[in-house]
């Protein structure tokens, strides 16, 4: 493969930044940009060592760096690894950069660094597909699970059930194959133990899946109700900060706020919008209206907030009507004040949990926080656990639990072992594909397309 070379770090002004270069030829290019105070070259230093000199471009000098060398393949990707730091602006980044591509580097693309630490064995596809959720991370639960997974938790969890698949179906063909050999039988409590053991090991992974995805990637959610009722107010409270205009003037909010805001272990993308009521006559709150409805069918949670001032309308009814298929958490606002909602009619008109609160005053926050972690299913989110954080682990999961239920419905109808090993195959092969021992070129291509250059 080529040498290729990217900025590592971030592509912005810092006080320090890190040229990466990978590849066969990577001490040699290295040498030929890098020249050490101590008149060591590149190419003759131990794996695992730093060397402080200037990096130039063959007849200036650029900046001062330090050059970190890793041999294969004890290095990230296996290979001949350099990094080069030196001061981090873009525009002295950019021209070291430009100094090692001329020197024989290619430009490395989106994810390569990672993708050759796969192809040359140093992680499995799952454990790669952590390392971006781990660069994204938004908390400390987020950091804590990719990291477990990144250590290879859940390739663990996946190569003990594929095991345990394997030796059974490893056994039952041997005695299909080879009657005369005196094999044992394997009865079927064993299998049927074997086979539940490994059906519930999949099924708990695809239970915290949509918990594992709200912790890691945040959740779309919309604040909903009728004008006035706080929902701006709400938005400030929980952004700690004057993000939305607030006045007594129903219809204040005319379009869509947004606004990324950390409760309790998970993010909210939280957007803000225009009242909904059926009757108005004003043009440009009728627009706002159908954005806030655009905005509120792709959330997966609803914030729907009342004002506890008054007594339901049929708007709220009917608002309470569209939350019902939606992960809904219901608000009482205004509670500081006159109380005149009732909370057992609301009850009569929603399952969703109940919070009351004061967003102007910041009373709730902690039972509102609580009410949206026990409907997403982060209440109990254990980030030590094995967990599944993509579609693509997903749905392998997925097939690989409806094979095994398959093979489970077969051996209470007592088909033949030669077709219940055909279900095992299945379900072991899915589980190759997540972890990537047999996933095709199209897969592997598709988990790093969305990797960002320099990782």
């Amino acid at each position: 493969m080529s040498t290729i070379a990217a900025i590592a770090t971030a592509q912005a002004a810092a006080g320090l930044g890190t040229i990466k270069i990978s590849g066969e030829n990577a001490l040699t290019i290295a040498d030929s940009v890098f020249s050490a105070v101590s008149g060591k070259k590149v190419s003759d230093t131990p794996g695992y060592r730093a060397l402080y000199g200037k990096v130039h471009d063959g007849e200036t000098t650029l900046d001062d760096a330090v050059a970190l060398v890793f041999r294969a393949p004890k290095s990230y990707t296996g290979e001949d690894v350099v990094e080069i730091s030196c001061h981090g602006g873009l525009f002295i980044l950019k021209r070291v950069l430009r100094a090692v591509l001329n020197a024989g580097a290619e430009p490395a693309e989106g994810g390569e660094f990672t993708k050759r630490a796969f192809l040359n064995g140093k992680m499995d596809l799952s454990e790669a597909e952590a390392v971006m959720s781990l660069i994204s991370a938004s908390g400390e639960e987020a950091r804590a699970a990719t990291l477990n997974a990144l250590d290879g938790a859940l390739s663990r969890e996946i190569s003990e059930c594929r095991d345990k698949l394997a030796l059974t179906a490893a056994f039952m063909a041997a005695w299909v194959d080879y009657p005369d050999d005196e094999i044992p039988e394997l009865s079927d409590d064993e299998m049927n133990a074997t086979l539940t053991d490994v059906s519930e090991r999949l099924e708990k992974l695809l239970s915290g899946f949509d918990a594992g995805k709200a912790v890691l990637e945040g959740i779309d959610t919309a604040i909903v109700g009728k004008p006035n009722v706080g929902k701006s107010t709400l938005l400030n409270a929980l952004a700690g900060s004057e993000r939305a205009i607030v006045t007594s003037v129903a219809g204040t909010t005319r379009d869509v706020l947004e606004e990324t805001v950390r409760v309790g272990n998970i993010t909210l993308r939280l957007a803000d919008t225009a009242g909904i009521r059926e009757n108005t006559d004003d043009i440009i709150e009728k627009i706002g209206v159908e954005r806030a409805k655009e905005r509120f069918d792709r959330a997966s949670l609803v914030l729907m907030v009342l004002d506890a001032q008054n007594e339901l309308s049929d708007d709220d009814k009917a608002l309470l009507e569209m939350c019902s298929k939606k992960n809904t958490v219901v608000i009482i606002n205004k509670t500081d004040g006159e109380v005149n909602l009732s909370v057992t009619e609301l009850k009569n008109h929603t399952s969703a949990p109940i919070v009351e609160m004061s967003a102007k005053n910041r009373k709730g926050i902690d039972e509102l926080t609580n009410a949206v972690e026990n409907v997403v299913g982060t209440a109990d989110f254990d980030p030590s656990a094995p967990l599944i954080t993509t579609e693509r682990q997903r749905n392998c999961v997925m097939k690989a639990a409806e094979n095994i239920r398959e093979a489970l419905d077969g051996l209470m109808m007592g088909i033949t072992p030669d077709a219940i090993n055909v279900c095992i195959d299945c379900a072991i092969e899915n589980l190759s594909v997540l972890t990537g021992e047999k996933a095709t070129e199209t897969v592997v291509t598709e988990v790093f397309k969305n990797f960002c250059v320099g990782k």
